[in-house]
């Protein structure tokens, strides 16, 4: 917001899409990340996947697949290259140089040499290709989900569902220590003051006392919502209430969730379902409010989890709030890589001539691993599947994490991130506050009770810095965090799974 009459030059902002270009460039320059994901999103497996922030997961998902087929096929044909122009040569000139045969013998360093040739302009091709796809995607005008080919139609609509989606499976294990399973690590959880919402208000015209509107938490929660984005002054603020669900609890909420104990659940349900989980909680079941606000290009993302506990005569908020720093530094290469000129063409070389005798002699042992590990994974899921429908093993269908807090590190928070972050937790906290003084003076409720609850209720602030189980919490609730904070998201991609 200007002064009228006011008008200034407008500086270059990050694109929206930003984290997402970053992930699907980094897909075409790293082979176990594009292979990780290309497992997780497209692979049949039983688990749900962990929450979308801030990334296009159709869009991800596509570009893992096109960097896996790619690098597959360069592959298959290094493994021809090798038995043919390699181990087919090299008994030949073993020959030779024994029997002095030197016609057979240069026939055969000729066709090593062939191979070699053959073998280094692959790499170079395979390795040229991956880094146009990585520069098209993170500097091209064209959407991420525009630069690749479409993957399975029901992967798709799986995955557009996942974008809206308002239930979380989630682990069994992460109950006891983070729940949001795919909102990143825990910065603080309270329960605030209680609130009394039995008393009515005075009716300012003189007579007595106003009626109290009868409410509920789902008019709370839905008023919540509707208002957050305005009063919080927070543009693009994301707002959904989502049934949170144990992983192993998942076939007690229905059909709706979980058409078939033999699949992996669904991303939505009908909203009555996540109303109910408002009104009063299941076994292992409840509905909760989520506030998700990124930073400038989605870098680093706070949410904020509320769940109205409306027990006449008292209301409380059970408010958790959660991180994810910016993506990994691995990911930055895109933006070092030569565009053009001498240094692509010998960046280019140097690349080629190094990987080629390592790429052309383990291409056969790393196609039949990939084999191997694709077979070793549909048997455990076959047998995971035996064992719920024949022996009625109760599964856990939980999301373990999410592909973004995975990828992400506390080592890469700037200062920036750091203070505007701190900003969107204070203000969506008091935006909070301020809806639900609102929403009790419209239903005529004596808000003497708020205010005293409110000045508590202040003195709660937030320290972007990582994981609260790093830290102590210190004077007025505020985190102080170590350095190494153990539930800092720094490992690799794919690191934690192992399950159907």
């Amino acid at each position: 917001m200007t002064a009228p009459g006011r008008r200034l030059p407008e500086l270059a902002q990050y694109r929206t899409d930003a984290v997402t270009r970053h992930l699907c460039a980094g897909a075409h320059l790293d082979e176990d990340f594009a292979r990780d994901v290309d497992t997780e999103l497209t692979e049949d497996r039983l688990r749900a996947t962990g929450l979308s922030l801030g990334i296009d997961l159709r869009a991800l998902a596509r570009h893992a697949r096109a960097a896996v087929r790619r690098i597959d096929a360069r592959d298959r044909r290094l493994a021809v290259i090798c038995a043919v122009g390699v181990w087919a040569a090299v008994p030949v000139l073993l020959y030779a140089v024994a029997t002095a045969r030197w016609d057979l013998a240069y026939t055969a360093a000729a066709l090593v040499v062939l191979a070699y040739a053959s073998a280094w302009w692959l790499v170079h091709q395979a390795e040229s290709r991956a880094r146009t796809a990585a520069l098209t995607v993170e500097h091209g005008a064209q959407r991420p989900a525009d630069l690749a080919p479409a993957v399975e139609p029901d992967v798709e609509r799986r995955l557009l569902e996942q974008k809206r989606a308002n239930v979380v499976p989630y682990t069994a294990s992460a109950e006891r220590t983070n729940p949001f399973v795919g909102s990143g690590s825990k910065l603080k959880e309270t329960v605030w003051q209680p609130i009394d919402v039995s008393r009515p208000a005075e009716d300012p015209a003189g007579g007595g006392k106003l009626a109290v509107k009868p409410f509920d938490a789902v008019d709370l929660h839905t008023y919540v919502a509707r208002e957050m984005e305005n009063i919080a002054g927070l543009k693009g603020l994301q707002v959904r209430n989502r049934l949170y669900v144990i992983g192993n609890h998942v076939p007690y909420v229905g059909a709706e969730l979980l058409p078939d104990r033999l699949e992996r659940p669904r991303a939505q349900i009908p909203k009555q379902l996540v109303q109910a989980g408002l009104m009063q909680s299941g076994a292992g079941m409840r509905t909760y409010l989520s506030l998700v606000r990124a930073g400038e290009g989605g870098r680093a993302i706070v949410s904020m989890h509320l769940r109205a506990r409306l027990h006449h005569p008292s209301l409380t908020w059970e408010v958790s709030a959660y991180g994810i720093p910016p993506l990994q530094a691995r990911f930055d290469r895109v933006n070092r890589l030569p565009v053009d000129g001498f240094e692509r063409w010998w960046s280019l070389v140097r690349h080629a001539t190094g990987a080629t005798g390592p790429a052309l002699i383990g291409a056969a042992s790393r196609l039949s691993r990939r084999l191997s590990d694709r077979r070793r994974r549909a048997r455990a899921l076959e047998k995971t599947r035996r064992e719920i429908d024949k022996r009625h093993v109760l599964y856990d269908y939980g999301a373990v994490d999410s592909i973004r807090e995975r990828v992400a590190d506390w080592d890469q928070l700037g200062y920036t991130e750091r203070t505007d972050s701190q900003d969107f937790l204070q203000r969506l906290q008091q935006g909070v506050l301020i809806a639900t003084e609102r929403f009790l003076k419209d239903h005529n409720v004596d808000t003497s009770s708020y205010d005293q609850a409110q000045q508590v209720i202040n003195t709660h602030t937030y320290t972007f810095q990582g994981s609260v189980q790093a830290g102590v919490i210190g004077d007025n609730g505020t985190v102080n965090h170590h350095n190494n904070a153990p539930g800092a998201q720094g490992g690799p991609a794919g690191q934690g799974r192992g399950t159907p």
